[in-house]
């Protein structure tokens, strides 16, 4: 092998070493446009959600007592029920996929502009992230959390309102910040909280 050809297959591996670096780095970009993005505020005013999307009651038959939350993952859709086979329906951003859940839990504990502390897991997913946030409004958890039993799931508000109606969270339920003060003063701790995912077939 000649020295050019070592010289060219030099060449040849940094070019394809600096265009994997700039690859990640814009994979980084790229989750931090629909994750959270700390810092970030959220406009005030119109959310420019679709309709669809915007709080409202609906008729929705239920045998589950008023007062429940039931989440629908698959429909991105978080319904609270109320007498006479009416909901009122918040749309909601769910877990992206390989994040998505069902269960049953309760709402266990609720905060206003919570502080926000990436577990481990996403840390290592998302290096870039603080490791702690105070509450305000370029927190990702929004005005707004309700925790889900001793998980690390959460109900919470967002300061990015166009992720709502897509799979965006590591898990979490998001919604526009005027949508989660609004349930926030509907329920108390010790909600009963449903989760629904309907796995692609």
């Amino acid at each position: 092998m000649t020295w050019r050809n070592l010289l060219l297959g030099a060449l040849l591996t940094t070019l394809w070493l600096n265009g994997a670096q700039a690859q990640s780095a814009a994979s980084q970009r790229i989750d931090m446009q629909v994750d959270d993005q700390p810092g970030l505020v959220a406009p005030e005013g119109d959310d420019g959600l679709d309709p669809s999307f915007q709080r409202q009651p609906v008729y929705y038959r239920t045998t589950e007592t008023p007062g429940t939350i039931i989440v629908d993952t698959e429909n991105r859709f978080l319904y609270l029920v109320q007498p006479n086979n009416v909901a009122l329906r918040y749309g909601i951003g769910v877990g992206r996929e390989g994040f998505q859940w069902a269960g049953l839990l309760r709402i266990s504990r609720k905060a206003e502009w919570p502080d926000w502390t990436p577990p481990p897991e996403m840390i290592q997913r998302q290096p870039y992230l603080p490791r702690f946030m105070a509450g305000g409004p370029g927190n990702p958890l929004g005005a707004r959390a309700l925790y889900l039993g001793n998980t690390v799931y959460r109900i919470h508000g967002t300061n990015q309102p166009q992720t709502i109606g897509h799979a965006v969270s590591s898990g979490c339920f998001r919604l526009v910040n005027d949508d989660v003060v609004d349930l926030f003063n509907r329920v108390p701790v010790g909600t009963k909280v449903i989760i629904r995912h309907q796995p692609a077939l």
